[in-house]
């Protein structure tokens, strides 16, 4: 057997994940990724061996996370779509939480969402509860963290809302703009994973950056760091979905949807708690302003085409 410590990360050759894999290689671990894109680049060689999910088959999903000391699952679908559905990805992710018990897995590393509960008006932030729930049930070690959005060089929210001002003279607020979002850079994420992996004690954290915005603060700040000034325009929420799902037909992908709408509106994406990450946007977006929105970000690409990299969808 190697003498490193095996970890398994979901989706290393995604977003989130990809970070948390190459901190652990530089803490000299041996990394596994389960991915359900085999055949996308891997950005790390031979260092990170790839297995499939294989949700539908216990066995295979355990023997998958044998002899693994820690498992970061950062495994989730934003929306629901016809190709899949959050509904599923609760039962795989349920699934994965026994298969890692079973393999004698040590601890898990989940990453949530802020504000989950079980009557929450969203979809998404219930059925995240309900993941949380059954971590803390499942009687293995456990760190759940609790980002509210990420930024970072494959990111999609803030890449994309940076194409539309590069775009469009007027940009649509859903309702005043004043509820507050607090971002959170993906390697910070990355980092407190690998930090809480080496501990013990069930926590959960909540993983939000420094800066804290209204929505309006937010779209002005990254306009002013790319050389734009909109015209925001206050809107109902129905309009702008609206808006948002003519975009979504013309670039192919969803562009915003009602539940994100509903979780922004509600400041579910804002706590009341000490900052996890150290990276400012504001100073992240200034350094990549000649890139940031210059192409946009196409989450159905990606789920599509699983033989090109993220920074290629």
């Amino acid at each position: 057997m190697s003498a490193q410590p095996l970890h398994v990360v979901t989706g290393a050759f995604g977003y989130s994940g990809k970070y948390i894999a190459q901190r652990l290689l530089d803490r000299g671990c041996a990394v596994r990724t389960l991915t359900h894109s085999p055949e996308r680049p891997n950005p790390f060689g031979g260092q990170v061996e790839a297995r499939p999910f294989d949700f539908d088959d216990p066995g295979k999903l355990r023997a998958s996370l044998e002899g693994a000391e820690v498992l970061y699952n950062t495994y989730w679908v934003r929306f629901n779509h016809k190709d899949f559905q959050q509904a599923d990805a609760v039962a795989n992710t349920l699934a994965l939480f026994e298969a890692a018990k079973a393999a004698g897995v040590q601890r898990i590393v989940h990453v949530s969402i802020t504000n989950p509960s079980k009557d929450s008006p969203a979809e998404y932030f219930r059925h995240k509860a309900r993941l949380e729930k059954a971590l803390e049930a499942l009687g293995v070690s456990y760190a759940i963290l609790r980002p509210a959005i990420l930024f970072g060089q494959e990111d999609i929210l803030v890449n994309n809302i940076a194409w539309a001002l590069r775009r469009f003279p007027a940009i649509g607020v859903f309702g005043d703009g004043g509820y507050r979002l607090q971002p959170i850079y993906v390697e910070d994420l990355a980092q407190l994973a690998v930090e809480q992996g080496a501990r013990l004690e069930n926590t959960i954290i909540n993983a939000i950056g420094p800066e804290t915005f209204t929505y309006r603060e937010l779209i002005h700040a990254i306009a002013r760091i790319i050389g734009k000034k909109p015209l925001l325009l206050p809107m109902p929420p129905a309009l702008g979905y609206l808006a948002g799902w003519v975009i979504g037909k013309w670039v192919g992908d969803v562009f915003v949807t009602r539940e994100e709408i509903t979780g922004l509106m509600a400041n579910l994406l804002c706590v009341d708690a000490p900052p996890a990450g150290t990276t400012k946007l504001t100073e992240w977006a200034q350094a990549h302003a000649d890139t940031l929105g210059r192409r946009y970000a196409s989450e159905l690409a990606r789920r599509r085409d699983r033989k090109k990299a993220y920074s290629d969808s």
